[in-house]
């Protein structure tokens, strides 16, 4: 499946107890179509408030329900924040996660004094002032092989922090500045902390030659904040 949804007022796309949940909302709804309990695995675990307009799932099913009817039925039964964009037959061995060779994020920044209510639950509002193309020179020292433990969240429990980013763009229209990073996967909350130090960059308070030193050291306390959750949109998953 490729799923797409506002991740406002979600707790993430992992099932929680007593939170609500991409993962949760459309097993549910899977259940009252099947009449069997099924999971659904996702291609990424987003966070509370992320959102997604590219997420994979897949599931396993022995229900004798088109594509289609699959696809249509589940749009009627979850939120309305979330949509089943297509479902497709996948082969045996397929996993969402697992098969996955690379994603691409997106985060979206309005930088301006005055708020913009249409994209409040979609960008962070930052009005002070950023340099887009002082953070694109920053993030060019992030792109390639490299080990960006200074860039996760302090549970992260990856069993490598080694991750390959193939492109990391930050670009102004107007005034919303938008940073695109490529990678063959990604550490918890890394995209976020990546994005909270180029802003730092942008706002002056860092310079771009301090992203090598960040890297080689490996300490998250040294790196910026964690940018809050509302202005990253899971955008694909490659395979």
């Amino acid at each position: 499946m490729i799923v797409e949804y506002d991740g406002t007022g979600f707790s993430g796309w992992q099932r929680q107890e007593n939170a609500p949940t991409i993962q949760a909302s459309l097993e549910d709804a899977l259940r009252q179509m099947t009449g069997v309990p099924t999971v659904i695995k996702g291609a990424g675990r987003t966070d509370a408030g992320v959102h997604a307009l590219g997420q994979v799932a897949h599931f396993d099913t022995e229900a004798n329900i088109p594509l289609h009817g699959f696809r249509r039925g589940l749009n009627q039964l979850v939120s309305r924040q979330i949509s089943v964009a297509d479902v497709f037959e996948a082969a045996p061995d397929f996993d969402a996660r697992f098969s996955a060779r690379g994603k691409l994020y997106r985060y979206q920044i309005w930088n301006r004094d005055s708020r913009r209510p249409h994209l409040e639950r979609f960008a962070w509002h930052t009005p002070r002032a950023l340099d887009a193309a002082k953070m694109h020179e920053a993030g060019a020292f992030l792109v390639g092989r490299h080990d960006f433990a200074a860039f996760r969240a302090a549970d992260c429990e990856r069993r490598t922090t080694i991750r390959n980013v193939s492109r990391l763009a930050v670009t102004r229209e107007n005034d919303l500045v938008t940073l695109e990073i490529e990678a063959d996967a990604f550490l918890k909350n890394m995209v976020r902390i990546i994005t909270g130090t180029l802003v730092e960059v942008g706002w002056g308070k860092r310079v771009p030659q301090n992203l090598p030193e960040l890297v080689a050291g490996g300490d998250r306390t040294k790196s910026g904040v964690t940018a809050p959750a509302m202005g990253l949109t899971m955008v694909r998953v490659d395979y």
